[in-house]
């Protein structure tokens, strides 16, 4: 590229993602619209139309009209349908961003989702217990069991200064064994060799619910979810605990030198990690699903660490990035069956922007370098 043609270009990316204030949201959108791109020449090598592809995805999330509707469906129930995936989505992905803020790298959400389920599903899910205790009783032991996975964690980390990284894959092994077992031994369902389904009153999401001509299904956990990103935001941006978490996060010697306990905040802020993943889990298996299938993790706890990077790190923009890897992750399947385009393509494009989202850090450098250049 020629001296001239390099200016104009530096240029261009200093107007548009330059600004410090503006890098945490126009370096996302950056990254995001790179990852689409790549996607667009991906599917159109594949001799699909992308940008059918992309309008499927939109209207297999209820975000778009489709041609067609099967009898009391219409896009309003596929977008209740698409804020029940959203929902566990969010959950994990406040899980990921409460264990970065502290310095740590939650790889286990999925394994704290499925033992925070598990339990409320013996618990209470199998109980009868009326919907008015049912419900309240499965979002506690949720976030009470999942915080303490998260917290047996934080104190391998503080006691023995085992890595989260190794301790939480070990944990996603030992959880999805033991729970497989306890499953296939004494609560399996002979017939979808599932876990058996759990009571209505202690489901999260309200199935078939009548609302003019539609039938849909009510996501109750998004009104928990909308109440976990609040409290993220006042947790890490208005309360002591918050500070010392992010100074924890940002130098751990430098926060033990002003007095802060960095053991015992490592702890917490992993207890408060796995609440978070155990609100998504019962919100994922007792909400969106009824029942629990052995030896298999969900792959929101994985998609989740994306959605973090993707946010910036903050509970508001989580929101967003939560919301778009829903849409091509919800959307596959119309886009599959109406597109042609399988339905992985999908996953591939996650990974893409997760790949790019991973260089902002670079994309921000190699800006502020131009700008001292200049």
């Amino acid at each position: 590229m020629k001296k001239d043609e390099r200016t104009v270009l530096q240029k261009v990316v200093l107007q548009t993602i330059g600004h410090e204030k503006r890098q945490p949201v126009m370096i996302p959108l950056f990254t995001i619209l790179l990852s689409l791109l790549l996607g667009i020449v991906v599917i159109a090598l594949l001799g699909k139309n992308p940008f059918l592809a992309y309008y499927n995805l939109l209207q297999g999330s209820g975000l778009a009209p489709k041609a067609s509707y099967a009898g009391h469906k219409g896009m309003i129930t596929d977008f209740t349908s698409f804020l029940n995936a959203l929902t566990p989505m969010l959950l994990a992905a406040l899980a990921v961003l409460i264990a970065l803020k502290a310095g740590m790298f939650n790889i286990g959400v999925s394994g704290q989702m499925l033992a925070a389920a598990f339990v409320s599903t013996v618990l209470i899910g199998y109980s009868g217990l009326p919907a008015v205790l049912a419900k309240p009783l499965v979002i506690l032991i949720g976030f009470v069991v999942g915080a303490l996975t998260g917290g047996l964690v934080g104190f391998l980390r503080h006691r023995f200064n085992i890595n989260e990284v190794v301790s939480t894959i070990m944990c996603n092994y030992i959880v999805q064994y033991i729970v497989s077992f306890f499953i296939n031994v004494f609560f399996v369902d002979p017939v979808s060799r599932q876990s058996k389904n759990v009571g209505q009153a202690a489901r999260l999401t309200l199935v078939d619910v009548a609302v003019g001509d539609y039938k849909m299904d009510i996501p109750l956990g998004i009104l928990l979810a909308a109440v976990g990103v609040a409290a993220t935001a006042f947790l890490l941006g208005k309360t002591t605990l918050g500070f010392e978490i992010k100074a924890v996060g940002s130098s751990s010697k430098a926060a033990e030198y002003a007095g802060i306990r960095v053991g015992r905040t490592r702890v917490l802020a992993m207890m408060l990690s796995g609440g978070a993943a155990g609100l998504a889990g019962v919100t994922y298996y007792l909400g969106y699903f009824s029942s629990i299938q052995p030896r298999v993790l969900a792959s929101t706890g994985y998609d989740a660490i994306a959605v973090a990077l993707l946010g910036n790190s903050s509970p508001v923009g989580i929101v967003f990035s939560s919301f778009l890897i829903t849409v091509i992750s919800k959307g596959s399947t119309y886009m599959s069956s109406t597109a042609g385009v399988q339905a992985e393509m999908a996953s591939a494009i996650t990974g893409l922007i997760l790949l790019i989202s991973a260089c902002g850090v670079y994309v921000k450098e190699k800006v502020n370098r131009w700008k001292e250049n200049e």
